[in-house]
């Protein structure tokens, strides 16, 4: 039988366990990247694992995420992180300098590697077709060091375009409309694999942007083949020697397939406030719109802008909107001024920020209270822009420039002919501030700079023979990562500071849970359906397991947060019986009797007593994660192994 593109990536990289469909299995890690946001307690954490210099073919420190320097904490952490990078030979991008995931694509990505990063839209790579998944800083700080990383086997979920976009309708449409039928729950335990005649049809860009954008499924990745328009992208970025290619067999078997017509697509938008609120463009059209934000990692490339700016040409921006541009990268800014599009942009009405990620994090570009944004970014969730009760709609370029001309979502072919345009046969590079690894005699030298806000990483201990708490809150569905450990201008430069970022979690969802969780510890986390969804950020385990969180149950967990509350030794239960998540109201006392020794004996049923009921929780762990939960974290475990 033949392999899945996803099935010769993860065959080539085996170095633990059997590629059997639901069973653990560990992969070698070629590449990883990390950004700020995640990248200074990615380090702390390397750091104390004690390697001298990180492992891999490749690694690269970027510096995205914080770029407002309104204190000295965002600017400490960036020397920082520059001399953390000089020390341990890691490539490092300067704030300003762009987007890890687009620049990672211009200027590093190989197809058929792997790569790891700190951020949950890493998979952007497997435009590329790289296997590129998204996970903790810990993970990433394993993989530095060389360490296999472990995931479960997924399934592959084949996803056959064919036809072709029409105008006005972009890659981005694609991913709206698979989010519009599967859900943001719909390609969890998956690896999402494009395949079929429609592949042919979309560039680098597309497929990166569709890639990125598929991490709202849940999926543990997306991946393309490596084909013609692969090379042909390397060769416009001067690495034409990196190009392989790499196909899936005729007669490659799918557990789960869709089929995209793209020729039958029309201009999609996701509505308020979840990715998979989708509808056609056409059905929300002529409400007011006060902001237009077009870049993030899903849609700043020079495409998008490009797309924009010749929309523009003989356009104003309505006086209504404020209308912003993220570029993703300098590259992207360098050819974009070069080919004279910068102008259409300033002179039209556009307000052009530097490269980076700003509004998509909550960092800065909130919107004004009670209006309508819309945003070409990946996520939608409810204050993530840094407004409360805020309106997001999430849509591509060509939706963005539409509403920021006529000051209300439109339709965009009704604005006429799509706008002609050519992509460079070779890009100006825009890579001159990117740093280059120092040879080991140099970077030895290399004193590490650490300002007052990086606090010692926190040690826990060991789980105890008997667990009894307090359960300190009890949630809904879909409760995502910023509900747990926020963003936003206020708490990302804590990032570094572990106790002062604790005093945040979940704070938009319960202002008291601070309180509460030191007031009775140890705590307990009750939860339903896709706990913990949306960025990969560790902060979200790693500061509720400061505060005391040791166990969370819930009806279903989303994979990366699955992962790091392994990696923190919060233990990750669920209902056996769905129901029972009624039995439980917050302030309830728990017991669960006898919990390390079933957790090391492989138990995977545990009895939970709550306010004298019994109900019955699984763990669905493997032996690594066992011995993990029982030393307390995956640090705790690496120590005691030596």
């Amino acid at each position: 039988m033949g392999k899945t593109v996803t099935e010769k990536i993860l065959a080539a990289h085996l170095v633990e366990g059997r590629m059997e469909k639901g069973a653990e299995i560990g992969i070698r890690i070629d590449q990883t990247l990390t950004q700020d946001a995640t990248g200074t307690m990615a380090y702390l954490e390397f750091e104390a694992i004690g390697i001298p210099r990180v492992q891999t073919e490749l690694s690269v420190c970027y510096v995205d995420h914080n770029l407002l320097q309104s204190d000295f904490r965002n600017a400490d952490d960036h020397r920082f992180l520059q001399s953390i990078a000089r020390r341990f030979g890691l490539y490092f991008s300067p704030p300003g300098n762009g987007i890890s995931h687009q620049i990672h694509l211009e200027r590093f990505g190989l197809p058929g590697k792997t790569l790891l990063g700190s951020d949950s839209h890493t998979p952007t790579g497997g435009g590329l077709g790289m296997l590129a998944i998204g996970a903790g800083g810990l993970d990433v700080a394993m993989a530095m060091a060389g360490k296999p990383f472990y995931l479960v086997m997924p399934k592959v979920y084949g996803v056959k375009l064919t036809g072709t976009l029409r105008p006005w309708v972009s890659a981005r449409d694609v991913l709206l409309e698979i989010l519009r039928r599967l859900s943001v729950k719909g390609g969890v335990g998956y690896i999402m694999e494009y395949f079929g005649p429609g592949v042919a049809e979309l560039s680098v860009t597309d497929r990166a942007s569709i890639t990125n954008f598929g991490a709202e499924l849940g999926a543990t990745t997306s991946v393309f083949p490596s084909d013609e328009n692969t090379k042909k992208f390397l060769e416009s970025q001067g690495r034409a020697e990196a190009w392989q290619e790499i196909v899936a067999d005729p007669d490659a078997v799918y557990d789960e397939v869709i089929e995209i017509d793209m020729s039958q697509l029309e201009p999609l938008i996701a509505c308020p406030s979840s990715p998979d609120k989708v509808v056609k463009v056409s059905e929300v059209a002529g409400k007011p719109v006060a902001q237009v934000l077009v870049g993030s990692c899903s849609n700043s490339s020079l495409r998008d802008l490009m797309v924009v700016a010749k929309t523009l040409e003989s356009r104003t921006v309505s006086t209504n909107v404020s209308f912003e541009i993220n570029p993703g990268s300098r590259q992207v800014l360098e050819n974009l001024t070069a080919q004279g599009d910068m102008l259409s942009l300033v002179r039209a009405g556009a307000r052009v920020h530097q490269a980076g990620c700003l509004g998509c994090i909550g960092m800065g570009q909130a919107p004004p209270t009670g209006a309508i944004s819309l945003r070409t970014f990946p996520r939608n969730f409810p204050g993530r822009s840094g407004t409360k009760d805020d309106q997001v709609y999430l849509c591509s370029p060509e939706v963005a420039v539409a509403a920021a001309i006529t000051g209300k979502i439109t339709d965009p072919r009704e604005l006429g002919d799509y706008p002609a345009f050519t992509l460079p046969a070779k890009y100006l590079l825009g890579d001159q501030r990117i740093e280059k690894p120092l040879a080991p005699a140099e970077a030895e030298k290399i004193e590490i700079i650490r300002g007052p806000n990086i606090a010692p990483f926190p040690r826990f201990a060991p789980l105890p023979e008997h667990w009894q708490g307090t359960v300190l809150l009890k949630v809904e569905d879909n409760i995502t990562t910023d509900h747990i450990m926020p963003a936003g201008a206020k708490v990302l430069p804590l990032r570094s500071n572990v106790p002062a970022i604790s005093e945040f979690v979940y704070n938009a969802v319960d202002p008291e849970f601070v309180a509460r969780a030191k007031a009775n510890q140890p705590g307990m986390v009750v939860g339903g359906d896709n706990y913990g969804q949306g960025s990969s950020r560790e902060h979200a385990a790693l500061a509720p397991r400061y505060l005391g969180v040791q166990v969370k149950l819930v009806k279903s967990f989303a994979r990366i947060h699955k992962a790091n509350l392994y990696n923190f030794g919060i233990v990750p239960l669920t209902f056996v019986n769905p129901a029972d998540y009624d039995l439980i109201s917050q302030g309830a006392q728990v017991r669960i009797p006898d919990i390390r020794k079933k957790i090391a004996a492989g138990e995977e049923i545990l009895t939970v007593e709550v306010n004298g009921k019994v109900i019955e929780a699984r763990l669905d762990a493997s032996a690594r994660h066992r011995e993990m939960l029982v030393a307390g974290s995956l640090l705790g475990m690496a120590k005691s192994a030596g």
